[in-house]
């Protein structure tokens, strides 16, 4: 069966969902040097509240993306860090976000010209503008 992404509740729009997420794509980038704990997590994930780390955290554990480990200490230490499914999502993330430093400037040239009113303006060598 082939999945289609643009179709609402397609398992594989759900996952695209789950990774284009803001929060997973920052937590996926600090588990990607090692395992950490929540409270390096939080430092680490600038503006993100303790809910939502927590939050992210589940679900990416729910699709075996993250391993979490309680160690039996008092206080107990609990340390996540990436699965082999979550460390393969690693270069893709990493090839977006070479993406998008390469292409920053071209965005910002863009968005100064669509708040001048002039978002017909091309920006770029082959940039076009489709309707909305």
């Amino acid at each position: 069966m082939l999945w289609d992404p643009f179709e609402r509740g397609c398992p594989s729009r759900l996952l695209l969902d789950r990774i284009g997420d803001r929060w997973t794509v920052l937590i996926v980038g600090a588990l990607a040097d090692g395992s950490r704990r929540f409270s390096e997590l939080a430092r680490t994930v600038d503006g993100i509240s303790q809910k939502m780390l927590t939050q992210t955290l589940r679900s990416l554990e729910r699709d075996g993306l993250v391993d979490r480990t309680v160690h039996p200490t008092v206080p107990p230490r609990v340390d996540y860090e990436l699965t082999e499914l979550g460390r393969s999502l690693t270069e893709p993330l990493a090839a977006l976000s070479r993406w998008a430093v390469t292409h920053m400037d071209a965005v910002v040239d863009a968005r100064d010209l669509y708040d001048a009113g002039l978002p017909g303006a091309a920006v770029g060598p082959q940039a076009e503008r489709s309707a909305p």
